[in-house]
């Protein structure tokens, strides 16, 4: 696992110990920012149920502004800051201990809003996985022109039109996919 592109391409990431850990592959880390493209230097990151932080460390080497690692696991926490520390992004990260239902209300109700969210919840997930899709619309967490990102195991089938979102694009990579959301235009 390592830093793709940007300002620390080719830093090595430390990986899980876990087996509960789950991190994006390499492969599909590139292509979903292929898809992307260009990162403002003023975008604002959530990488949600955030694992080792890969997602939210590769939106701050291609220069996004902040990112903010949310995940509950006390190991997950200390595998994102640990990565933080050796790609000397800490000053530009918030690393969160909390469940992700509750850190996207807390967003919501302090109005912060992304225009970058990455959710990989656990696999066979489904509830929680439709829960954050629910909650990401109902905080409006998710600037007017931001996109969210959720990857997921190809059995489970996602709505083209969840709430205030709209797919954009998916992506099929084996056993995992990419679905891309933005918001309704009213």
């Amino acid at each position: 696992m390592r830093v793709i592109s940007g300002q620390r391409k080719g830093y090595r990431l430390k990986g899980p110990k876990s087996l509960n850990i789950r991190p994006t592959e390499d492969r599909i880390k590139e292509s979903m920012f292929n898809i992307l493209g260009y990162i403002s230097d003023e975008s604002l990151v959530l990488d949600l149920c955030a694992g080792t932080g890969s997602i939210g460390i590769e939106f701050l080497s291609r220069g996004a502004k902040k990112a903010f690692f949310v995940d509950r696991s006390r190991e997950s926490i200390q595998c994102i800051r640990e990565n933080l520390i050796h790609t000397k992004f800490e000053d530009r990260a918030e690393v969160i201990k909390n469940d992700a239902i509750k850190s996207i209300a807390i967003f919501g109700q302090k109005h912060i809003s992304f225009d970058y969210i990455f959710t990989d919840p656990p696999y066979k997930s489904v509830e929680l996985i439709n829960s954050i899709i629910e909650n990401v619309s109902k905080w409006n967490i998710l600037k007017e022109d931001g996109v969210f990102i959720v990857e997921h195991e190809k059995d489970l089938i996602l709505a083209d039109q969840m709430y205030r979102l709209k797919r954009i694009d998916y992506r099929e990579y084996k056993d995992t996919c990419l679905s891309f959301y933005t918001l309704v235009e009213d």
